[in-house]
């Protein structure tokens, strides 16, 4: 099939098909006008590429562990260093997971403070505030 009607058939535009092809992730054959014709497993590679994206992984990792992936299912062919390469994804996605953690804590407590009434003093505070700035602006 033509560049075109596999993007069509995957979701993946033209330009990143051939981007998978430049990063090894992809190889269709040529024809004899220097065409790409890509295969069905062409079409399924594309699709595991996206289903490891959307599990966080980087286009370099995907390429180092797609040849032992070789169905959509979560089962593999065993490749040297997948258990490394997974561990450390699992591992960085969980520092991830910690950081967003520490964030929204982060941001509860600016909620929180913020919903509290305003503390004693600071109407005062406020009230001085305004009397200065009457006082600079009436000469």
């Amino acid at each position: 099939m033509k560049i075109g009607e596999l993007a069509r058939r995957t979701g993946v535009s033209v330009r990143m098909l051939r981007y998978y092809e430049e990063r090894g992730l992809i190889s269709p054959q040529r024809s004899i006008s220097g065409y790409r014709d890509y295969a069905s497993a062409d079409e399924a590679a594309i699709r595991r590429v996206r289903l490891l994206g959307r599990a966080g992984l980087t286009l370099g990792t995907i390429a180092a562990i797609l040849p032992c992936v070789t169905t959509d299912k979560i089962d593999f062919v065993p490749c040297a260093d997948l258990r490394r390469i997974l561990s450390d994804q699992v591992a960085r996605l969980d520092n991830e997971l910690d950081d967003i953690k520490r964030s929204r804590k982060i941001l509860l407590k600016y909620l929180a403070s913020a919903s509290k009434p305003e503390k004693r003093g600071s109407s005062k505070r406020l009230n001085a505030k305004k009397k200065h700035e009457k006082s600079l602006t009436s000469g």
